[in-house]
């Protein structure tokens, strides 16, 4: 085990750059705790990371644009599904430190100029929408694009697995440095933290939990059905802790990751996500996106329905931001308000 301050300074002796709020609230969540007749939640804020509208994926950009920055590239090549939440806050990052950016999109049923999308052409990138697939095809087309605008005398930077899932498993063991300080502000211990993961954030969270010894338990909740996900969050886990120079070696047994609310698959909206949307922004004033956390939320209102908590347990909610897509969902969550 280390002390947060040991690794907090491991934390800060990665290349970054400082492109968000943090630390990250961590409020309670009253009004929430007592429809649901407990136990007592509380919520870690990443939708409040600045830089447009915010989102976990700010956190990991500091450290994958930082390795960038440190490689002295000029330019960034991302890409993911047409609403991607990561793609959005990388567009605005890239404005911020003036880096050129290239964003290709995955053809989909939400390629609308809506919501993340919008923003995306709003922060001056690169946009393109290819008729790839989203997965290894558009991974491959990222490094080829990559390969042209070298040739073109870039220095371009390819946010990609598994360097960038790696790093983002760094940033959330800085994320769980934060919560143990602030939960010692509060006069807390939580049993668990839920979030929506089948990566980088669930890989730091059990990095982090287990580097400090703390009884805090991270649950995922998968947004896409992920073959290998043990294998990659694991990895992922492990792959941080030599950026870190940690001891501590992540087993599959500490992996808690569900992929029971997914619904009808990647991007698609589930009855019970806009049910948990609408009692967090009618309880608490806080807004859930449609896609990932939504599900998160609605996996943690079920359990506590099936018994799975004591009263005086302790939860911490993740929200991990992605906002803008709610504007590209709009017509199917109205019909369902």
């Amino acid at each position: 085990m280390v002390t947060q301050d040991s690794l907090i300074q491991k934390i800060a002796e990665i290349p970054q750059v400082k492109i968000g709020h943090f630390p990250t609230p961590l409020e309670e969540c009253p009004r929430l705790t007592q429809a649901l007749g407990g136990p007592r939640i509380f919520i870690k804020r990443e939708d409040c990371s600045g830089l447009a509208i915010g989102g976990n994926k700010v956190r990991q950009l500091t450290f994958t644009i930082g390795e960038a920055v440190a490689q002295n590239a000029d330019t960034i090549v991302h890409g993911a599904a047409s609403q991607s939440n990561h793609c959005r806050q990388a567009a605005a990052a890239y404005s911020k430190l003036g880096l050129n950016c290239y964003i290709r999109l995955a053809k989909d049923h939400k390629s609308i100029v809506q919501g993340n999308l919008l923003l995306d052409h709003i922060a001056g990138a690169d946009v393109e929408i290819v008729d790839i697939p989203f997965g290894p095809e558009l991974e491959e087309f990222k490094f080829n694009l990559a390969k042209k605008l070298h040739a073109d005398g870039l220095k371009p930077y390819v946010v990609a697995s598994p360097r960038s899932t790696a790093l983002a498993a760094a940033a959330f063991t800085w994320c769980i440095a934060e919560l143990h300080k602030q939960q010692k502000q509060l006069g807390i211990d939580a049993d668990w933290i839920y979030t929506s993961s089948v990566g980088g954030t669930q890989a730091g969270l059990v990095l982090g939990t287990k580097a400090l010894g703390m009884k805090l338990k991270p649950y995922a909740i998968a947004p896409i059905h992920w073959e290998g996900k043990t294998d990659r969050i694991r990895d992922a886990a492990n792959s941080a802790a030599a950026i870190l120079q940690l001891d501590t070696q992540i087993v599959d047994t500490d992996i808690l990751n569900t992929d029971d609310y997914i619904g009808e698959g990647y991007g698609y909206l589930t009855p019970e996500g806009v049910a948990a949307l609408k009692l967090l922004a009618r309880t608490e004033g806080i807004i859930l996106d449609p896609v990932y956390i939504s599900k998160a939320m609605a996996c943690l209102i079920d359990h506590i329905k099936q018994g799975k908590f004591q009263k005086d347990d302790i939860v911490i909610f993740l929200h991990t931001g992605g906002t803008p897509a709610l504007f590209a969902y709009h017509e199917e969550i109205y019909e369902n308000l």
